[in-house]
C-alpha cells in the first residue's frame, strides 16, 4: 500500500490520488473561500426557496456555486432510498460525501434538505474544514409549514398515507448552535437573503 494514502478505507488497495491543481489553486481563480450552505428545516419551511434565492444573489456577485436539492437527488444520486431513519442518514451521508468534493473544486455549494437529526448533519460538518461548513436554520413554526404544505405532503401524512413524515410521526431535531438562523414565516425573503449573504461577506467567502 502506498504511503501517500491520506484515508482509511475498507480496502487497502485504494489510494487516495493527489491532483496537481488543489483547492487553494481553484479557490484563487474563482477569487472566492469555498464552503458548504447547509440549509435545514421542516417540509415546507422554506429551504429550497431561500438557498435558490441565495444562490441567484451571488450568481449576480459573481460566485461560483451549485445548489443540492433534496427532491433533485433522490432522483439520481439517492434514488431508491426510502425515509425510514437508516435510509435519511445514507442520505445525508452522499450528499455530504458530493458537497465536500464540490467544496474542494473550490465552489460554494447549497444543500437544501430536511436533515432531521442533529447527528447527521455534524457527521457532514466532520467531512470538512472547521471554516467550511454553514448550517443555516430555516427556522419555520409547523403550523406555517403545515399551512402552505406545497405538495400535500402534510395533508396525506395527517391522513396516515405516508408514514415516518418529518414533524408529525418522525422527529425533527432543531440545530443548537447553527452558524446562520433565518426565519421564514413573516420575515420577507429578501430579508433571509440579505442576513445570509451579509454573513458570506463578513466573513470572506465572497
Amino acid at each position: 500500500m502506498s504511503t501517500n494514502s491520506a484515508v482509511t478505507t475498507n480496502n487497502e488497495n485504494i489510494v487516495w490520488h493527489q491532483h496537481s491543481v488543489d483547492k487553494g489553486q481553484r479557490s484563487e481563480q474563482k477569487k472566492q473561500k469555498p464552503c458548504v450552505l447547509w440549509f435545514t428545516g421542516l417540509s415546507g419551511s422554506g429551504k429550497s426557496t431561500v438557498a435558490g434565492a441565495v444562490e441567484l444573489a451571488l450568481f449576480e456577485l459573481g460566485a461560483h456555486t451549485y445548489l443540492l436539492d433534496g427532491d433533485n437527488v433522490r432522483m439520481g444520486l439517492c434514488k431508491g432510498l426510502t425515509f425510514s431513519d437508516n435510509d435519511r442518514k445514507e442520505n445525508i451521508r452522499r450528499i455530504g460525501e458530493v458537497a465536500k468534493l464540490m467544496a474542494d473544486a473550490g465552489l460554494i455549494v447549497l444543500t437544501a434538505f430536511i436533515s432531521p437529526h442533529r447527528e447527521d448533519r455534524e457527521q457532514v460538518r466532520k467531512l470538512l474544514p472547521q471554516t467550511e461548513f454553514i448550517e443555516v436554520f430555516v427556522d419555520t413554526p409547523l403550523a406555517i409549514c403545515e399551512q402552505r404544505d406545497p405538495k400535500g405532503l402534510y395533508k396525506k401524512a395527517r391522513a396516515g398515507e405516508i408514514k415516518n413524515f418529518t414533524g408529525i410521526d418522525s422527529v425533527y431535531e432543531k440545530p443548537e448552535s447553527a452558524e446562520i438562523r433565518v426565519e421564514n414565516g413573516e420575515q420577507p425573503l429578501s430579508e433571509a437573503v440579505n442576513v445570509i449573504i451579509n454573513y458570506l461577506r463578513e466573513n470572506g467567502y465572497v
